[in-house]
C-alpha cells in the first residue's frame, strides 16, 4: 500500500503556478497544476467541447478557457471570406447621419432570419442596418474553417471594407450573438455597443439538437422519396416537434426538379458536412477567450429567453467577469427569442441604444 500511494503522490505531485503580474486577479494568490499534465493540456482537449487549436500552455480556465494569452484567438492572420449582406435603409434620416447596426443570425440560419427586427429597428433609430450572411451560411462563401475567431475576423473585414463614419453597433443572435461578443474582445475599438440575443460568454457542451438537424437534413437530401416540402417536414419531425423549429430548418433546403429523372429534389443552402463537422468538434458551444486577458467595457446588453437555457442565472457572473457594463433584459420566450418576440426585442434594443448614444460618440 505504501509503494501504491508513493506512485500516487509522485503522479500527483503539485506545484503552485502565480499568476503572471499583468494578468493578476483581485483576491487571486495562486492556481494548482499537475506536474506531468502540462504537456497533455497543451497538446489536447480538457474536455471534448475544448478549442481546436491546441495551443494552451497553462491549465484550463472555468468553462474550457485558458488562464494565458491565446494569440491564435487575436491574430490578425485568419482568412477570411467576404460576407454577402443586406442593407435595410429605408427609414434611414438623410440630414442626421448616425451610428449603422449590424445584426448577425445563428447556426443554420441566415440574414433572413432577422429581417422584421431590422425593419423596426431602422424606422425606430432612423439608421442602416446591415444583415450579413455569415460564412458557411446563406449566400457568402463557404470555407473549411468555421469557429468564432475565423466567424469575427470575417465581420471585422466586412467593417472595414464599409469604412462607416460612425462606430457600429454590433447585435448577435446565438452563434451570431458569440461572434458579436468575438469581435468586441478582439477589437475593443471597432465597435461602440453590442447585443447579445440568447447567448453568454462560456462554452458549453455540444448540444445533441443540432447533429440530429444536421444528419436529418442530409437524409433528406439523399432520400428519393421526398420530393415535397410536407414531406420534409414530416421527416423532421422525428427531430423536432416544435413547428416554428422546422420551419426554420426547411430554410436550409432548397428544392429543384432533377432533369435526368423529372424528379423533385433537395439540396442544401449551406454546407451541411463543413457545419456537422463543427458541431461536432464542439466549435460552436465553445468558447475559448478568459476574462483574466479579455475583456471589453463598453455598453453592452443581454437578451434571454425565460424558456431558454443559453443565458442560466449562473452565467451572469462570466457575463460580468467579461463585459462589466452589462444590462440584462428577459422576454418569456424561447431560443428564438429575436423571431418569436421581435418587438419586445426591438424595445429592449431601441431603449438600449437611445441611452448609451451620447457616451459612445
Amino acid at each position: 500500500m505504501r509503494q501504491v500511494a508513493g506512485s500516487i503522490t509522485r503522479f500527483l505531485k503539485v506545484t503552485s503556478v502565480f499568476a503572471p503580474a499583468s494578468h493578476a486577479v483581485p483576491g487571486l494568490r495562486c492556481s494548482l497544476t499537475v506536474a506531468g499534465w502540462r504537456r497533455a493540456y497543451s497538446e489536447g482537449p480538457l474536455f471534448g467541447n475544448h478549442n481546436n487549436t491546441f495551443r494552451t500552455t497553462t491549465r484550463q480556465g472555468a468553462y474550457g478557457s485558458t488562464e494565458v494569452l491565446n494569440d491564435d484567438l487575436m491574430s490578425d492572420a485568419i482568412p477570411t471570406v467576404k460576407l454577402e449582406a443586406e442593407l435595410v435603409n429605408e427609414h434611414t434620416s438623410t440630414y442626421l447621419p448616425k451610428a449603422p447596426i449590424i445584426v448577425l443570425h445563428g447556426l443554420f440560419g441566415s440574414r433572413a432570419n432577422n429581417r422584421t427586427i431590422a425593419r423596426q429597428l431602422n424606422e425606430r433609430l432612423e439608421r442602416d442596418v446591415y444583415l450579413p450572411d455569415l460564412r458557411n451560411h446563406g449566400a457568402s462563401p463557404h470555407i473549411g474553417r468555421h469557429d468564432y475567431p475565423a466567424m469575427a475576423a470575417d465581420i471585422e473585414r466586412f467593417i472595414r471594407e464599409k469604412e462607416f463614419e460612425f462606430k457600429p453597433i454590433i447585435v448577435g443572435h446565438s452563434m451570431g450573438a458569440k461572434v458579436a461578443m468575438s469581435v468586441v474582445l478582439r477589437k475593443p475599438d471597432m465597435c461602440s455597443m453590442m447585443v447579445s440575443i440568447d447567448n453568454a460568454p462560456v462554452a458549453t457542451m455540444p448540444t445533441t439538437s443540432f447533429p440530429r438537424y444536421a444528419t436529418k437534413l442530409l437524409e433528406i437530401i439523399n432520400s428519393k422519396d421526398i420530393q415535397t416540402l410536407k414531406a420534409a417536414d414530416e421527416a423532421l419531425k422525428a427531430v423536432e416537434n416544435s413547428v416554428v423549429i422546422r420551419q426554420f430548418l426547411l430554410t436550409v433546403l432548397q428544392r429543384y426538379k432533377d432533369e435526368a429523372t423529372g424528379e423533385w429534389k433537395f439540396r442544401s443552402r449551406i454546407p451541411l458536412g463543413i457545419l456537422s463537422d463543427a458541431i461536432v468538434k464542439g466549435n460552436i458551444a465553445n468558447w475559448e477567450f478568459n476574462p483574466w486577458v479579455h475583456r471589453w467595457t463598453g455598453p453592452a446588453l443581454f437578451i434571454r429567453g425565460t424558456q431558454s437555457h443559453y443565458i442560466a442565472d449562473e452565467f451572469l457572473v462570466d457575463i460580468g467577469r467579461f463585459f462589466p457594463s452589462f444590462e440584462i433584459r428577459d422576454i418569456d420566450a424561447g431560443h428564438w427569442v429575436n423571431t418569436e418576440k421581435p418587438k419586445e426585442c426591438v424595445d429592449h434594443i431601441v431603449d438600449f441604444i437611445e441611452r448609451h448614444e451620447d457616451d459612445t460618440l
